[in-house]
Parts: C-alpha cells; structure tokens; sequence
C-alpha cells in the first residue's frame, strides 16, 4: 500500500511538473499580453538591438508613414478576433501588396520601410495588424498556424473591395512564414506572387533553433513548448509549416535573406527555395541581418522587385 501511495505521489508531481513548465514555455513563446498600447514607439519592441545600426531609418520611415493619408480596414478571423488594417492607395487600380510584420514586432516598425518602398514601385500597400498586435485582438501568436488563415481571410476583403487590383503577398519573419503557409492554399485568381523576407521553414525548426542559441537542448525543451502550445495556447505547432506549403504553390515566389542574420538562419530560405514547387528566385543580402535587406541594398532590393514582378501584373 505504501508502495502505491508513493507511486501515486510520484505520477501527480511528474504530471505537475510537465504542466508548470508547459505552461512557462507557452507564456514565453506564445502568450502576448494585451496591456501594451495599441500605438507603440519603433524602438519600444522586443529584438530591438538587433536594429540598432539601422534606427534612424526605421524611425524616419515610420513618421514619414504615420502622416500618410490612410484608410482603416477591418476584418473578423476564423475564430471570431477583430483584425485591423491600414490601407495605403498609391493609385486607383494600383497592384496591393497585403504585407505582415513579424513574431512579437509591429506594423509600423517592421514595415514602414516597406510602405515607402512599395510606394516606389508603384504598388498600394494594406499594411495589417497581425493577431495580438497592435489594434487586432489575440492573446496568443501561432507562428504561422493560424496566421496564415488571418492572411486568407484578408484576401476575401481585397477580393470584395478591389475585386480587379493584382495582389502580392508579402512578409517579413514569422509575417513571410506567414505568406508561404498561404501559398500552398487555394488562392484567388488576382495573386500574382509572393514576397517572402527572412521567413523561416516551420514553427518546430525556429523554435529549436532559438533553444539551441540561448544554450538548453532542444530535443529536451521542445516537446515542453509544443505541449504547451496544444494545452494552453490551443493549436498544433506542427499542423503545417512554411516549407511544407511551398511544395504546393502555385504563384511565383521571391525570398530574400540576409545572410548575417542571426534570428532566423539564411538557410531557412535556401531550404524553403529548393523545396518550392512555383517559379521562384532567391536573394541573399551579405552584411544584412534580420529583415535588414532592404535597408542595406535599397536599389538591389528595387531592381530585383521590378525585374521579378512586372512581368506578372
């Protein structure tokens, strides 16, 4: 009877134990409070260091962005979370980039760059608020699992509003994660392709990657982040991932990565570009870091856009 009693003991510890430390890895990984302002400063953002060489840009893109004349959009997602979206015209019937920051970033700061680049290029830009951040609701990011859906979903406004406009899909990290998910998905006839900027393979390799850089061993902490995800955060990690969806896209994608990131390895994109199903190009930036190519080769970035896209349109 002891013997029991201890054994007992032991399995409720061993099954405390697994929850408490599911828990802390999914409140680290996914859980994003909703006390932050909806409006947030550029530099005021988690990963902001690796910004640092380039601030004054960001800084000067987002003011320049924040007095652009705009219009708000929004949308409601799958699981019924208000999403919200800034549209920016650059002309009637202009091809609309639909464009998604990254893991835990924010519109303004990820992609005030590239509202201005688009405006270029002469391409609208509906610049969203992705699940948790910024005006749309949500307390928990999936990397890319339902994000994906959120980007689907968006499709049907454009498609609704705009019913005539080419449509580019385009994403920075967990934002170009993103995009390619969608790129695997039956899409509307008016996407003409993808942009896909430092985006990684699938939500299990980043995540280890990112437990194997602060020093903890993956293959011991991972199944911890994925059981959290299932019992707390109510999603499967592993349900889809970037480079599986590429297998079946059917629109042109473009990848470009910077090949000093140190977030998200440049051979997350070489993986993704060898696996891609659809006409595509690859374009890897030296001494650019995370999302970083643009602001390191401007006109390289440009001229690969235009020699890449215009034909589509």
């Amino acid at each position: 009877m002891n013997f029991l009693w201890i054994f007992l003991g032991a399995v409720i510890t061993l099954t405390v134990t697994v929850l408490c430390i599911s828990y802390l890895c999914y409140r680290l990984a996914f859980y994003a409070s909703r006390k932050r302002p909806a409006t947030e400063d550029v530099l005021d953002l988690p990963q902001g260091d690796i910004y640092i060489p380039y601030l004054d840009f960001m800084e000067s893109c987002a003011r320049e962005v924040r007095a652009m004349p705009c219009e708000e959009l929004w949308t409601t997602s799958f699981d019924g979370l208000k999403l919200y979206g800034r549209y920016f015209e650059y002309a009637p019937g202009a091809p609309i980039e639909l464009m998604f920051h990254g893991y835990r970033g924010s519109a303004e700061r990820d992609l005030s760059g590239g509202v201005l680049r688009c405006f270029k290029l002469g391409h609208s830009v509906l610049l969203v608020d992705q699940r948790c951040s910024g005006k749309s609701d949500g307390t928990v990011i999936t990397f890319g699992i339902n994000e994906h859906r959120d980007c689907l979903k968006w499709l049907e406004e454009i498609q609704i509003r705009f019913p005539e406009n080419k449509i580019i899909l385009t994403g920075v990290s967990m934002g170009a994660s993103t995009v390619l998910i969608a790129a695997g998905k039956s899409l509307p006839k008016n996407v003409i392709g993808v942009l896909a900027d430092c985006g990684f393979t699938s939500a299990k390799e980043i995540i280890q990657e990112v437990i194997k850089q602060i020093g903890l061993p993956p293959a011991l902490c991972y199944p911890f982040v994925k059981l959290g995800a299932v019992l707390y955060g109510h999603f499967n990690l592993e349900e889809t991932s970037a480079v599986e969806s590429v297998n079946n896209a059917t629109v042109p994608v473009l990848f470009f990565h910077g090949e000093d990131d140190a977030f998200v390895p440049c051979y997350m994109s070489r993986q993704m570009y060898t696996a891609c199903a659809s006409p595509k190009k690859l374009v890897t930036v030296p001494g650019a870091g995370h999302v970083l190519s643009y602001p390191v080769q401007p006109e390289q970035y440009l001229d690969t856009m235009k020699e890449f896209f215009t034909p589509l349109l």
